[in-house]
Protein backbone atom coordinates (compact mmCIF):
# COMPACT_ATOMS: atom_id res chain seq x y z
CA UNK A 1 0.00 0.00 0.00
CA UNK A 2 1.36 3.27 -0.71
CA UNK A 3 2.49 5.57 2.10
CA UNK A 4 0.04 7.30 4.47
CA UNK A 5 1.76 10.27 4.86
CA UNK A 6 1.29 11.53 0.91
CA UNK A 7 -1.81 13.39 1.65
CA UNK A 8 -2.03 14.37 -2.22
CA UNK A 9 -2.78 10.97 -3.26
CA UNK A 10 -6.14 11.18 -1.65
CA UNK A 11 -9.58 12.42 -2.99
CA UNK A 12 -11.69 14.51 -0.40
CA UNK A 13 -15.18 13.39 0.07
CA UNK A 14 -16.54 15.88 -1.98
CA UNK A 15 -14.39 15.50 -4.73
CA UNK A 16 -15.76 11.76 -5.28
CA UNK A 17 -17.57 11.14 -8.61
CA UNK A 18 -18.61 8.28 -10.11
CA UNK A 19 -15.97 9.06 -13.09
CA UNK A 20 -13.26 8.95 -10.71
CA UNK A 21 -10.98 5.80 -10.90
CA UNK A 22 -9.46 3.85 -8.36
CA UNK A 23 -10.16 6.44 -5.37
CA UNK A 24 -8.19 6.44 -2.55
CA UNK A 25 -10.00 8.00 0.72
CA UNK A 26 -9.19 8.74 4.18
CA UNK A 27 -11.51 9.90 6.63
CA UNK A 28 -12.63 8.79 10.39
CA UNK A 29 -15.10 6.37 11.26
CA UNK A 30 -18.24 8.70 12.95
CA UNK A 31 -21.26 6.11 12.47
CA UNK A 32 -21.51 2.05 11.82
CA UNK A 33 -24.22 -0.55 12.06
CA UNK A 34 -24.25 -4.25 12.93
CA UNK A 35 -23.74 -7.09 10.44
CA UNK A 36 -27.08 -8.21 8.92
CA UNK A 37 -27.81 -11.30 6.64
CA UNK A 38 -30.47 -12.03 3.86
CA UNK A 39 -31.14 -14.59 1.85
CA UNK A 40 -29.17 -14.56 -1.68
CA UNK A 41 -31.17 -14.94 -4.64
CA UNK A 42 -28.98 -16.54 -6.61
CA UNK A 43 -27.68 -19.17 -4.46
CA UNK A 44 -30.81 -20.78 -2.84
CA UNK A 45 -29.82 -21.76 1.20
CA UNK A 46 -27.04 -19.15 1.56
CA UNK A 47 -27.15 -15.65 3.51
CA UNK A 48 -25.48 -12.53 2.22
CA UNK A 49 -24.21 -10.84 4.99
CA UNK A 50 -23.68 -6.27 4.72
CA UNK A 51 -22.85 -3.73 7.24
CA UNK A 52 -22.47 0.12 6.75
CA UNK A 53 -20.42 2.87 8.35
CA UNK A 54 -19.98 6.73 7.87
CA UNK A 55 -16.99 7.93 7.42
CA UNK A 56 -15.64 11.63 7.77
CA UNK A 57 -13.06 13.72 6.42
CA UNK A 58 -13.36 17.77 6.89
CA UNK A 59 -15.62 19.42 8.93
CA UNK A 60 -18.97 19.93 6.15
CA UNK A 61 -18.46 16.55 4.48
CA UNK A 62 -19.23 12.68 5.09
CA UNK A 63 -20.60 9.91 3.03
CA UNK A 64 -21.84 6.32 3.53
CA UNK A 65 -20.01 3.38 2.54
CA UNK A 66 -21.73 0.03 2.35
CA UNK A 67 -20.54 -3.50 1.91
CA UNK A 68 -21.94 -7.06 0.48
CA UNK A 69 -20.50 -10.39 0.66
CA UNK A 70 -20.26 -13.24 2.33
CA UNK A 71 -20.10 -14.29 6.12
CA UNK A 72 -16.05 -14.44 6.73
CA UNK A 73 -15.41 -11.45 4.65
CA UNK A 74 -18.30 -9.25 6.35
CA UNK A 75 -17.83 -9.81 9.31
CA UNK A 76 -14.11 -9.88 9.55
CA UNK A 77 -14.77 -6.69 7.76
CA UNK A 78 -16.35 -5.15 10.40
CA UNK A 79 -14.87 -6.67 13.39
CA UNK A 80 -11.60 -4.58 12.10
CA UNK A 81 -12.28 -1.47 12.96
CA UNK A 82 -14.60 1.08 15.11
CA UNK A 83 -16.10 3.77 15.79
CA UNK A 84 -13.58 6.33 15.85
CA UNK A 85 -11.12 4.89 13.84
CA UNK A 86 -9.33 6.54 11.26
CA UNK A 87 -9.71 4.25 8.08
CA UNK A 88 -8.28 4.28 4.53
CA UNK A 89 -10.31 2.80 1.59
CA UNK A 90 -8.75 2.27 -1.59
CA UNK A 91 -11.12 2.11 -5.32
CA UNK A 92 -14.26 1.84 -3.42
CA UNK A 93 -17.08 2.26 -6.38
CA UNK A 94 -18.27 5.18 -5.77
CA UNK A 95 -22.32 5.24 -6.55
CA UNK A 96 -25.04 7.83 -6.57
CA UNK A 97 -27.07 7.72 -3.83
CA UNK A 98 -31.37 6.89 -3.86
CA UNK A 99 -31.94 9.31 -2.19
CA UNK A 100 -35.38 8.45 -0.76
CA UNK A 101 -33.97 4.91 0.54
CA UNK A 102 -30.37 6.00 1.73
CA UNK A 103 -31.42 8.89 3.21
CA UNK A 104 -34.43 7.07 5.00
CA UNK A 105 -32.69 3.92 6.34
CA UNK A 106 -28.95 5.56 6.84
CA UNK A 107 -27.01 9.02 7.60
CA UNK A 108 -28.08 12.25 5.68
CA UNK A 109 -25.12 13.20 4.13
CA UNK A 110 -23.83 15.89 2.20
CA UNK A 111 -22.53 13.98 -0.69
CA UNK A 112 -24.77 13.17 -3.48
CA UNK A 113 -23.03 9.32 -3.61
CA UNK A 114 -22.26 6.62 -1.52
CA UNK A 115 -19.28 3.95 -1.23
CA UNK A 116 -19.42 0.39 -2.21
CA UNK A 117 -16.35 -1.96 -0.42
CA UNK A 118 -16.31 -5.03 -1.95
CA UNK A 119 -13.76 -7.92 -1.53
CA UNK A 120 -12.71 -8.39 -4.92
CA UNK A 121 -11.65 -4.87 -5.53
CA UNK A 122 -11.60 -2.81 -2.58
CA UNK A 123 -9.31 -2.94 0.18
CA UNK A 124 -9.89 -1.03 3.87
CA UNK A 125 -7.15 -0.62 6.69
CA UNK A 126 -6.64 1.67 9.74
CA UNK A 127 -4.43 4.34 9.14
CA UNK A 128 -1.18 5.05 11.04
CA UNK A 129 0.33 7.95 9.91
CA UNK A 130 0.02 10.37 12.75
CA UNK A 131 -0.57 13.52 10.75
CA UNK A 132 -3.61 12.04 9.42
CA UNK A 133 -5.17 11.13 12.51
CA UNK A 134 -4.11 14.36 13.89
CA UNK A 135 -6.29 15.96 11.11
CA UNK A 136 -8.87 13.67 11.34
CA UNK A 137 -9.71 12.98 14.79
CA UNK A 138 -10.59 16.54 15.91
CA UNK A 139 -13.67 15.84 13.11
CA UNK A 140 -15.34 13.07 15.79
CA UNK A 141 -16.67 16.18 17.74
CA UNK A 142 -18.41 18.18 15.32
CA UNK A 143 -22.08 17.29 14.77
CA UNK A 144 -23.10 16.20 11.53
CA UNK A 145 -26.37 18.73 11.91
CA UNK A 146 -26.86 21.96 12.54
CA UNK A 147 -25.80 22.14 16.51
CA UNK A 148 -28.60 25.00 17.18
CA UNK A 149 -31.19 22.32 15.54
CA UNK A 150 -31.89 20.49 18.60
CA UNK A 151 -34.73 19.87 21.02
CA UNK A 152 -33.65 19.77 25.01
CA UNK A 153 -35.25 16.90 26.97
CA UNK A 154 -37.63 19.40 28.84
CA UNK A 155 -38.72 20.27 25.17
CA UNK A 156 -39.49 16.48 24.31
CA UNK A 157 -41.49 16.14 27.37
CA UNK A 158 -43.49 18.89 26.46
CA UNK A 159 -44.09 17.96 23.23
CA UNK A 160 -45.23 14.01 24.80
CA UNK A 161 -46.31 11.67 22.11
CA UNK A 162 -46.76 14.21 19.40
CA UNK A 163 -43.21 13.39 19.06
CA UNK A 164 -43.81 9.62 18.70
CA UNK A 165 -42.04 8.40 15.65
CA UNK A 166 -40.55 11.29 14.63
CA UNK A 167 -36.40 11.34 14.06
CA UNK A 168 -34.88 14.67 15.98
CA UNK A 169 -31.77 15.94 17.03
CA UNK A 170 -30.93 15.52 20.84
CA UNK A 171 -28.30 17.17 22.88
CA UNK A 172 -28.21 16.18 26.77
CA UNK A 173 -25.41 14.70 29.22
CA UNK A 174 -25.16 11.17 30.36
CA UNK A 175 -26.39 10.50 33.48
CA UNK A 176 -26.01 6.72 34.07
CA UNK A 177 -24.65 3.51 32.04
CA UNK A 178 -24.64 0.60 33.02
CA UNK A 179 -23.06 -2.63 31.02
CA UNK A 180 -24.26 -5.26 33.57
CA UNK A 181 -27.72 -3.96 32.69
CA UNK A 182 -26.84 -5.36 28.97
CA UNK A 183 -30.18 -8.07 27.63
CA UNK A 184 -29.26 -10.32 25.40
CA UNK A 185 -32.26 -11.97 24.08
CA UNK A 186 -33.04 -14.24 21.00
CA UNK A 187 -35.71 -13.97 18.55
CA UNK A 188 -38.06 -16.40 17.03
CA UNK A 189 -36.11 -16.77 13.78
CA UNK A 190 -32.98 -18.09 15.92
CA UNK A 191 -31.18 -14.05 15.87
CA UNK A 192 -29.07 -13.02 18.72
CA UNK A 193 -29.74 -9.52 19.74
CA UNK A 194 -28.80 -7.40 22.65
CA UNK A 195 -30.40 -4.22 24.72
CA UNK A 196 -29.01 -1.32 26.88
CA UNK A 197 -30.22 1.48 28.16
CA UNK A 198 -28.57 4.56 28.71
CA UNK A 199 -29.78 7.81 30.97
CA UNK A 200 -29.53 11.09 29.92
CA UNK A 201 -30.11 14.43 31.70
CA UNK A 202 -30.42 17.99 30.90
CA UNK A 203 -31.30 21.15 33.30
CA UNK A 204 -34.78 20.00 32.54
CA UNK A 205 -35.12 16.42 32.81
CA UNK A 206 -33.23 14.52 35.78
CA UNK A 207 -33.54 11.34 33.97
CA UNK A 208 -34.31 10.04 29.99
CA UNK A 209 -34.02 6.81 28.82
CA UNK A 210 -31.84 6.54 25.21
CA UNK A 211 -32.13 2.46 24.22
CA UNK A 212 -29.62 0.91 22.11
CA UNK A 213 -29.97 -1.92 20.37
CA UNK A 214 -27.15 -2.55 17.83
CA UNK A 215 -23.77 -3.75 19.55
CA UNK A 216 -22.06 -1.26 17.77
CA UNK A 217 -24.09 1.68 20.08
CA UNK A 218 -23.68 -0.20 22.71
CA UNK A 219 -19.73 -0.44 22.46
CA UNK A 220 -19.91 3.03 22.10
CA UNK A 221 -21.89 4.06 25.00
CA UNK A 222 -20.17 1.66 27.33
CA UNK A 223 -17.14 3.73 26.72
CA UNK A 224 -18.89 7.12 27.90
CA UNK A 225 -18.23 8.76 31.72
CA UNK A 226 -21.45 9.47 33.47
CA UNK A 227 -22.15 13.28 34.58
CA UNK A 228 -18.67 14.23 32.41
CA UNK A 229 -19.97 13.23 28.88
CA UNK A 230 -22.34 15.36 26.44
CA UNK A 231 -23.79 14.22 23.91
CA UNK A 232 -25.22 15.20 20.35
CA UNK A 233 -27.57 12.71 19.06
CA UNK A 234 -28.20 13.04 15.93
CA UNK A 235 -31.48 12.21 14.20
CA UNK A 236 -32.77 9.77 17.41
CA UNK A 237 -36.13 7.90 17.13
CA UNK A 238 -38.20 9.12 19.71
CA UNK A 239 -41.18 7.15 20.83
CA UNK A 240 -43.79 6.85 23.56
CA UNK A 241 -43.48 3.79 26.34
CA UNK A 242 -47.10 2.71 27.20
CA UNK A 243 -45.76 0.19 29.42
CA UNK A 244 -43.39 3.30 31.50
CA UNK A 245 -46.02 5.65 30.53
CA UNK A 246 -42.91 7.89 29.35
CA UNK A 247 -40.85 9.43 25.90
CA UNK A 248 -38.07 7.54 25.30
CA UNK A 249 -35.02 8.20 22.39
CA UNK A 250 -33.71 4.97 20.28
CA UNK A 251 -30.40 4.64 18.75
CA UNK A 252 -31.08 4.12 15.04
CA UNK A 253 -29.59 3.34 11.94
CA UNK A 254 -29.66 6.88 10.50
CA UNK A 255 -28.05 7.95 13.82
CA UNK A 256 -24.86 9.34 14.43
CA UNK A 257 -23.53 10.03 18.47
CA UNK A 258 -21.03 12.80 18.69
CA UNK A 259 -19.59 12.68 22.03
CA UNK A 260 -18.50 16.15 23.86
CA UNK A 261 -19.27 17.99 20.66
CA UNK A 262 -17.03 21.11 19.57
CA UNK A 263 -19.22 23.89 18.97
CA UNK A 264 -20.33 27.52 19.80
CA UNK A 265 -18.62 28.37 23.51
CA UNK A 266 -21.39 30.51 24.86
CA UNK A 267 -23.96 27.51 24.33
CA UNK A 268 -21.54 25.11 25.41
CA UNK A 269 -20.04 26.57 28.48
CA UNK A 270 -23.92 27.38 29.65
CA UNK A 271 -25.00 23.54 29.36
CA UNK A 272 -21.96 22.72 31.41
CA UNK A 273 -22.44 25.08 33.92
CA UNK A 274 -25.89 23.97 34.37
CA UNK A 275 -26.29 20.48 33.77
CA UNK A 276 -23.00 18.38 34.88
CA UNK A 277 -22.80 20.87 37.26
CA UNK A 278 -25.88 20.53 38.36
CA UNK A 279 -25.34 16.80 38.77
CA UNK A 280 -22.33 16.96 41.33
CA UNK A 281 -24.49 17.20 44.75
CA UNK A 282 -23.81 13.62 45.54
CA UNK A 283 -20.01 14.83 45.53
CA UNK A 284 -20.57 17.59 47.75
CA UNK A 285 -19.75 17.39 51.35
CA UNK A 286 -17.53 21.15 52.34
CA UNK A 287 -19.86 22.65 54.89
CA UNK A 288 -19.56 26.49 55.02
CA UNK A 289 -21.00 29.54 56.87
CA UNK A 290 -22.27 32.44 54.69
CA UNK A 291 -19.19 34.52 55.57
CA UNK A 292 -16.43 31.66 55.04
CA UNK A 293 -18.03 30.94 51.03
CA UNK A 294 -17.82 34.52 50.57
CA UNK A 295 -14.14 34.82 51.29
CA UNK A 296 -13.65 31.35 49.62
CA UNK A 297 -15.15 33.54 45.99
CA UNK A 298 -12.93 36.41 46.72
CA UNK A 299 -9.73 34.30 47.20
CA UNK A 300 -10.64 31.44 44.40
CA UNK A 301 -10.87 32.36 40.81
CA UNK A 302 -12.19 28.73 40.09
CA UNK A 303 -15.65 27.45 40.16
CA UNK A 304 -16.43 25.83 43.47
CA UNK A 305 -19.74 23.76 45.35
CA UNK A 306 -20.65 23.36 49.11
CA UNK A 307 -23.41 22.87 51.83
CA UNK A 308 -24.18 26.13 54.11
CA UNK A 309 -26.97 25.21 56.81
CA UNK A 310 -28.62 28.69 56.62
CA UNK A 311 -32.11 30.28 56.75
CA UNK A 312 -34.24 31.49 53.69
CA UNK A 313 -34.72 34.49 54.38
CA UNK A 314 -36.07 35.51 51.19
CA UNK A 315 -38.53 33.35 48.92
CA UNK A 316 -41.16 35.46 46.93
CA UNK A 317 -44.03 33.31 45.77
CA UNK A 318 -46.78 34.86 46.29
CA UNK A 319 -46.54 37.57 43.77
CA UNK A 320 -47.12 37.87 40.55
CA UNK A 321 -46.84 34.71 39.03
CA UNK A 322 -44.56 35.71 36.14
CA UNK A 323 -41.96 36.82 38.68
CA UNK A 324 -41.56 32.96 39.81
CA UNK A 325 -41.87 31.14 36.36
CA UNK A 326 -40.50 32.08 33.16
CA UNK A 327 -40.15 31.07 29.87
CA UNK A 328 -36.36 30.98 28.22
CA UNK A 329 -34.93 30.12 24.54
CA UNK A 330 -33.85 26.91 24.54
CA UNK A 331 -31.02 27.46 22.33
CA UNK A 332 -29.27 30.39 23.81
CA UNK A 333 -31.30 30.31 27.72
CA UNK A 334 -32.29 34.42 27.19
CA UNK A 335 -35.79 35.28 28.89
CA UNK A 336 -38.35 35.03 26.46
CA UNK A 337 -40.30 38.72 25.60
CA UNK A 338 -43.53 37.46 26.18
CA UNK A 339 -45.59 40.09 24.00
CA UNK A 340 -44.00 39.49 21.03
CA UNK A 341 -43.00 35.26 21.85
CA UNK A 342 -39.13 36.24 20.42
CA UNK A 343 -36.20 35.59 22.07
CA UNK A 344 -35.41 39.00 23.43
CA UNK A 345 -31.17 37.85 22.78
CA UNK A 346 -29.93 39.84 19.12
CA UNK A 347 -27.36 36.85 18.75
CA UNK A 348 -29.56 34.21 19.61
CA UNK A 349 -28.00 31.06 17.68
CA UNK A 350 -31.22 30.00 16.65
CA UNK A 351 -32.25 33.01 15.39
CA UNK A 352 -32.89 31.65 12.00
CA UNK A 353 -34.98 28.34 13.62
CA UNK A 354 -38.44 28.91 14.98
CA UNK A 355 -38.83 29.61 18.66
CA UNK A 356 -38.47 26.49 21.24
CA UNK A 357 -38.90 27.27 25.07
CA UNK A 358 -38.28 25.87 28.16
CA UNK A 359 -40.61 27.33 30.81
CA UNK A 360 -40.22 26.73 34.59
CA UNK A 361 -39.49 28.08 37.93
CA UNK A 362 -36.99 31.22 37.82
CA UNK A 363 -36.30 31.99 41.19
CA UNK A 364 -33.79 34.05 43.47
CA UNK A 365 -33.72 33.45 47.23
CA UNK A 366 -31.51 34.62 49.99
CA UNK A 367 -30.22 32.63 52.79
CA UNK A 368 -28.92 33.52 56.14
CA UNK A 369 -26.80 32.92 58.56
CA UNK A 370 -25.32 34.26 62.09
CA UNK A 371 -22.39 35.21 59.80
CA UNK A 372 -24.07 37.10 57.21
CA UNK A 373 -26.36 36.99 53.81
CA UNK A 374 -25.94 35.53 50.36
CA UNK A 375 -28.05 37.61 48.21
CA UNK A 376 -29.65 36.49 44.74
CA UNK A 377 -29.10 33.24 44.64
CA UNK A 378 -30.68 31.40 41.69
CA UNK A 379 -33.47 28.86 42.62
CA UNK A 380 -34.43 27.37 39.07
CA UNK A 381 -36.00 24.31 37.04
CA UNK A 382 -35.88 20.93 38.45
CA UNK A 383 -34.18 21.61 41.44
CA UNK A 384 -36.87 24.71 42.61
CA UNK A 385 -39.62 21.66 42.03
CA UNK A 386 -37.95 19.13 44.23
CA UNK A 387 -37.68 21.97 46.94
CA UNK A 388 -41.15 23.15 46.77
CA UNK A 389 -42.82 19.67 45.89
CA UNK A 390 -44.38 20.62 43.02
CA UNK A 391 -44.39 21.20 38.96
CA UNK A 392 -44.11 24.49 37.94
CA UNK A 393 -47.40 23.76 36.18
CA UNK A 394 -49.32 22.66 39.68
CA UNK A 395 -47.89 25.51 41.27
CA UNK A 396 -49.47 27.98 38.21
CA UNK A 397 -52.85 26.82 39.36
CA UNK A 398 -52.40 26.90 43.18
CA UNK A 399 -54.63 29.77 45.19
CA UNK A 400 -52.70 32.28 46.62
CA UNK A 401 -53.27 31.46 49.86
CA UNK A 402 -51.60 27.82 48.71
CA UNK A 403 -48.35 29.28 47.53
CA UNK A 404 -48.36 31.43 50.21
CA UNK A 405 -48.13 28.30 52.48
CA UNK A 406 -45.15 26.51 50.63
CA UNK A 407 -43.53 30.04 51.35
CA UNK A 408 -43.88 29.69 55.26
CA UNK A 409 -42.84 26.29 54.82
CA UNK A 410 -39.30 27.47 54.00
CA UNK A 411 -39.17 31.10 54.83
CA UNK A 412 -37.33 31.79 58.04
CA UNK A 413 -36.34 28.00 58.83
CA UNK A 414 -33.18 26.30 58.86
CA UNK A 415 -32.52 24.71 55.55
CA UNK A 416 -29.55 22.34 54.18
CA UNK A 417 -28.19 24.22 50.70
CA UNK A 418 -25.90 22.67 48.03
CA UNK A 419 -25.06 25.78 46.60
CA UNK A 420 -22.41 26.38 43.41
CA UNK A 421 -20.64 29.64 43.59
CA UNK A 422 -19.28 31.05 39.90
CA UNK A 423 -17.15 34.09 39.26
CA UNK A 424 -18.87 36.60 37.66
CA UNK A 425 -17.63 40.04 36.77
CA UNK A 426 -21.19 41.32 36.17
CA UNK A 427 -22.65 40.67 39.47
CA UNK A 428 -21.95 43.16 42.05
CA UNK A 429 -20.61 40.56 44.48
CA UNK A 430 -18.54 39.27 42.23
CA UNK A 431 -19.78 36.02 42.23
CA UNK A 432 -22.83 33.94 41.17
CA UNK A 433 -24.58 31.28 43.61
CA UNK A 434 -27.21 28.71 42.13
CA UNK A 435 -29.08 26.50 44.70
CA UNK A 436 -28.51 22.57 43.85
CA UNK A 437 -30.46 20.93 46.16
CA UNK A 438 -32.32 22.75 49.20
CA UNK A 439 -34.28 20.71 51.77
CA UNK A 440 -35.56 21.59 55.56
CA UNK A 441 -32.22 20.82 57.67
CA UNK A 442 -32.47 17.95 60.35
CA UNK A 443 -31.25 19.85 63.61
CA UNK A 444 -28.99 17.39 64.60
CA UNK A 445 -27.36 17.12 61.84
CA UNK A 446 -27.14 21.21 61.93
CA UNK A 447 -25.75 20.77 65.53
CA UNK A 448 -22.73 18.42 64.42
CA UNK A 449 -21.34 20.49 61.59
CA UNK A 450 -21.75 23.83 63.29
CA UNK A 451 -19.96 22.25 66.30
CA UNK A 452 -17.23 21.18 63.63
CA UNK A 453 -16.88 24.74 62.29
CA UNK A 454 -15.99 26.18 65.48
CA UNK A 455 -14.40 29.36 66.33
CA UNK A 456 -13.88 29.60 62.28
CA UNK A 457 -17.84 31.11 62.33
CA UNK A 458 -16.64 34.55 62.35
CA UNK A 459 -19.73 36.97 62.04
CA UNK A 460 -20.25 39.59 59.26
CA UNK A 461 -21.15 43.31 59.73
Amino acid sequence: MANNGQVQDFVPISDLHPNTTHPRVAGVIIGKTDVKSFPDRKKIGLDRFTFGFTIKDSPDYFINVSSWGNDRYINGLSNSFSVGDCVIIENPLVATKDSEKDDRFCPSTPSFYRLMVSEAHSQLSICADIEIMNRLLPLLHLPVKDYRDFYSLGDIMANGQSLDGNVINILAAVRSVRPENIKYFTTADGRKGQRLEVKLFDDSVTSFPLVCWDREAIQLVQTLIPRETVLFISDARIGYDGFRNCMTATVNSKTIITVNPDFDPVVWLYFIDHTILLSSVESVSDVYTVSQLKLKAQENSEVFCGITYSFISRLDLDGSISKVIKSRCSKCRYQVNEESQSCSNTACPGVDHPLTVTTGFDLLVDVTDHTGTLQSCSLNGTVAEKTLGCSHNEFANLTEDERTAIKWKFLLERCKVYFKITPSSKSRSGMRCSVLECSLADPGEVKQNMSALGSSCSPVL
